[in-house]
């Protein structure tokens, strides 16, 4: 299996992550790593730190000319601001120079507070922050670059940002990705960009911020990864979990999800056909639509996978106005002004793409198996060439 951890705060001296589990042989490059960590800085409506901010990598370890060593991945990702806080966020005793006292509505400012028993905001602030998922992102690279290895690919797109949205149905094939990255929201649909790209003018106008909705779309898909025999290795539940664990993410969906409690089961379901000269990777078994979102029974089917993950406005704004209460004196006082961002949907886009990727590799490892990429391809392709036969004959009776 795959997992990995993070370390680091927003505007501290580095984040790090450290992957583990990822078989021996997987070719990874800094560069990379690098272009996806500079597609989570896309989108209009982004604030100025989007602009400045360069993700400097180093991969420290695991990675031997170009190859994985089958150890921990080792990757540390430098912030270029660090020399303006140096003080702020030293490591050293003492104390800052400045106490944040007032907890913004909406962040895990007061509860982490009172949690931990810090009276500095900036104590719990700092990790909480979405910078954090820089992180994701980098273990999100090794995880795609694994997948790409069995075929399967995942890329993403804004469906929705405020209340206009896409219409239903139409899924960006792989070699869209391009297209939708150029594109100012990440929008697959040209003229729906340019009315988010005008919500986000009258919004960033206004002072306030807007929320949205990203999809994502895996193709080639293993058949097979989860399981329906206990809850914790359903695929449908590893995947919820792991989008939901974005900051600011508030609901998550596979496949027509919440359409389908409104509709009769005659009209909710993926029929199933069979067609023998389509073997490859599904024994000849399709289902005719996706509404199931690629996933029956907590098990991929091989089918196209969709998810949708629903994020809240962001709770700092450009006009302070939410009111909230300063946890030394108890007065009332407005939030404080942390970050210029109108919307972040289109990059959610990319950590969800990046969640979604470490939960397929780490599925496709407890699937498959293998201490080497050769291995875990070669594993991949017989339990592939078995679809086709009779139970007998892959019992080998």
């Amino acid at each position: 299996m795959l997992r990995f951890l993070t370390a680091g705060e927003s505007h501290g001296q580095a984040l790090v992550v450290i992957v583990e589990g990822l078989p021996a042989g997987l070719p990874i490059t800094e560069a990379a790593v690098q272009a996806q960590l500079a597609r989570r800085r896309l989108g209009f409506g982004r604030g100025p730190r989007m602009r400045f901010e360069v993700d400097e990598i180093a991969l420290l370890g695991g990675i031997r000319h170009g190859r994985t060593l089958g150890s921990p991945v080792a990757i540390e990702i430098k912030n270029t601001e660090w020399p303006k806080w140096t003080e702020e966020m030293s490591p050293h005793p003492g104390r800052p120079s400045s106490v944040l006292s007032t907890p913004r509505p909406g962040h895990a400012d007061l509860v982490g507070m009172q949690k931990y028993g810090f009276d500095d905001a900036r104590d719990v602030l700092e990790r909480a922050s979405a910078r954090e998922t820089a992180a994701r992102v980098a273990a999100g690279a090794l995880a795609k670059a694994l997948l790409a290895e069995l075929g399967c690919e995942v890329l993403s797109h804004t469906v929705q940002l405020g209340d206009v949205q896409v219409p239903a149905g139409r899924h960006p094939l792989p070699a869209d990705l391009d297209v939708v990255d150029a594109d100012e929201v990440r929008c697959l649909d040209p003229e729906i960009s340019g009315a988010m790209v005008t919500a986000i003018k009258a919004a960033a106008k206004a002072g306030d911020s807007l929320g949205g909705v990203a999809e994502v779309v895996v193709h080639g898909v293993p058949l097979g990864l989860g399981s329906h025999v206990h809850w914790d290795r359903k695929i449908d539940g590893l995947l919820a979990q792991a989008v939901m664990s974005i900051q600011a993410v508030k609901g998550v969906e596979l496949g027509q999800g919440f359409a389908q409690a409104g509709q009769p089961g005659s009209e909710a379901h993926d029929a199933i056909s069979w067609d023998p000269e389509n073997a490859a990777g599904s024994g000849g078994f399709a289902r005719v639509t996706s509404r199931a979102g690629g996933i029956e029974g907590g098990m991929t089917t091989g089918s196209l996978l969709t998810l949708r993950a629903a994020m809240k406005p962001l709770a700092t704004l450009n006009r302070p106005v939410l009111e909230t209460v300063d946890v030394a004196t108890k007065e009332s006082t407005v939030s404080f002004k942390e970050r210029t961002d109108v919307t972040a949907v289109p990059a959610m886009g990319v950590v969800a793409e990046a969640m979604v990727a470490v939960v397929l590799a780490s599925e496709s490892l407890r699937k498959f198996g293998g201490d080497s990429m050769a291995e875990l391809v070669r594993n991949r392709d017989g339990f592939l060439a078995t679809l086709g036969e009779t139970p007998s004959a892959a019992r080998g009776e």
